[in-house]
């Protein structure tokens, strides 16, 4: 999504223009997805993965669930930040061997390559989705953090997690590359070029201690308080200016095929459309009056 979209999306050319062009989508308020948890508290967003007992692995179902929510987050203006998290102790264990593994290898005896590269580019869909969503998103991590559960973890903007858990990009361990849904374009960035070959080319797990040394994590946080902290901080944000924070993200999005000129021009762009907010002229005011702002994400 442009910057200019970005502004047409959260209101700033006029809330009552921009309505009328929003598509018939999910009504967040009362969203009951049928393949994950789904709570709203303020305007902080919750999605827990929650098949416990198989430590929270994903599904054909699931992952085009999941997809088509954060597609649609983009017109939720309710919901300003959104939290990942697995029930029962773990993050996500990845795809289901026996719900997806089993079908995409009967795919490949059939020859079947048109639909194993709908699949994949299905799931690639997901962090696309993920990405383009003007919402942060916050994943917190325990336990089991493996395959596509790693991929979630790593297409959102921020990761709390905890000295137990175990993150693994272990798609060559099953054989494939480890080239998938973005994790050789987004990994080295995040970790850098040389650790990011390691856990692609070796699909080991790293812990926690060493997740967050290696810049994976923001921060490691008790078992018990990981979802706590990780809702706090998305409150934190979710009452800062939401529609700046949107810029951001899409900046840093599309920034990463941009030389440094164009990248200068393009924030030069963005900072010029954030200064027609009124969050800009609210923080303005606020310092004069020696208050604190209060932010509407307008």
């Amino acid at each position: 999504m442009s910057n200019l979209e970005h502004a047409a999306a959260q209101g700033v050319v006029g809330e009552t223009t921009t309505a009328r062009f929003r598509p018939m989508r999910v009504d967040f308020g009362t969203f009951k997805p049928r393949h994950f948890l789904w709570q709203v508290e303020g305007a902080v967003a919750t999605i827990t993965l929650n098949r416990p007992e198989r430590k929270n692995p994903l599904t054909l179902e699931s992952y085009a669930e999941l997809r088509d929510a954060f597609r649609d987050l983009v017109y939720a203006d309710e919901v300003k930040t959104v939290v990942i998290t697995g029930a029962g102790g773990n993050f996500c264990s990845g795809g289901d061997v026996h719900e997806i593994i089993g079908p995409l290898v009967e795919m490949q005896r059939k020859g079947d390559m048109a639909g194993l590269l709908a699949f994949t580019r299905m799931t690639g869909d997901l962090v696309k989705a993920m990405r383009a969503c003007p919402q942060p998103i916050i994943s917190a991590i325990d336990g089991i953090c493996a395959g596509a559960g790693a991929i979630l973890a790593m297409a959102s903007d921020l990761r709390y997690g905890t000295a137990r858990s175990k993150v693994a990009f272990l798609f060559v361990r099953v054989g494939l590359a480890g080239a998938d849904m973005g994790a050789c374009n987004m990994l080295p960035r995040i970790v850098g070029a040389g650790r990011a070959a390691e856990l692609l080319y070796t699909g080991r797990s790293m812990d926690g201690a060493e997740a967050e040394r290696w810049g994976f994590y923001n921060k490691l946080c008790e078992p018990d308080a990981v979802l706590a902290d990780a809702q706090v901080l998305a409150k934190s944000l979710a009452a800062g200016p939401t529609f700046g924070h949107a810029m951001t993200k899409s900046c840093i999005h599309q920034q990463w095929s941009m030389g440094i000129d164009d990248s200068i021009e393009a924030e030069a762009r963005a900072q010029a459309i954030c200064m027609q907010t009124k969050d800009y002229e609210r923080a303005y005011e606020a310092f004069v009056a020696k208050s604190k702002p209060v932010f509407e994400g307008n």
